[in-house]
């Protein structure tokens, strides 16, 4: 099979209409796991960042939230769109400063675009902005011991693999640079391949027993 490197925003563009469809261990332990760490609250203005198809907005819309997506991929918000139309959307880089008014949300979810962030301090110091005093914020993101053995956001489309590449950082670099963006009351949680996503991808077998997902939740003083 051919391999293909591409830019991570030409990549999420050209994977965006099979994207909900494609088989991947890390979104489906990420949708088991982070949501119910966010928790949700009927009325509650929250931040998708990334928010990519929209895969989490309609969990926050059963709970009675007010969500907002933001990501950097046309085709990405156009899935979101046409999937909760609803919902806000905007086109937005989480590594420039975010379009948004200081201080107007009460929760922000970051999920499953660490791996492509090489400017963390920025990404948490712009959260920290926009999160209410009080505010709570919780990001997922790859484990880094799934970067550090190479592995990397991925697909395959007409005999060809497109890879997306990965930024390495360790979960102290997440945790010190949250820290250090004036969040507090860390915690993280790491969770690994087993039985039941076997039972959901059975080609995730290789993967039982391995860090797949690191969840960390912060809250902004206040």
């Amino acid at each position: 099979m051919k391999v293909r490197h591409v830019r991570v925003e030409e990549g999420y563009d050209y994977w965006s209409d099979t994207y909900d469809r494609t088989p991947n261990p890390v979104v489906a332990m990420d949708a088991r796991y982070t949501l119910d760490i966010l928790s949700p609250e009927p009325d509650e203005q929250i931040l998708d960042a990334g928010c990519g198809t929209g895969r989490n907005l309609k969990k926050m819309i059963a709970a009675g939230s007010q969500p907002v997506g933001i990501d950097f991929s046309t085709g990405m918000l156009n899935i979101a769109h046409r999937n909760h139309p609803e919902v806000p959307l905007a086109r937005a880089d989480l590594q420039q400063p975010l379009p948004l008014r200081a201080g107007c949300f009460d929760a922000a979810l970051c999920a499953l675009v660490g791996e492509h962030l090489d400017n963390l301090p920025l990404v948490f110091r712009e959260a920290h902005n926009v999160l209410k005093p009080g505010g709570r914020m919780v990001f997922s993101v790859y484990h880094p011991e799934m970067a550090a053995a190479g592995i990397e956001a991925n697909f395959e489309r007409s005999g060809t693999e497109f890879r997306l590449g990965a930024v390495r950082h360790t979960v102290d670099d997440y945790l010190n640079t949250i820290e250090g963006a004036g969040f507090g009351d860390l915690a993280h949680h790491e969770f690994f391949g087993d039985e039941a996503l076997i039972d959901t991808i059975p080609a995730a077998s290789k993967y039982l027993g391995f860090p797949l997902l690191l969840v960390i939740e912060a809250r902004k003083s206040g």
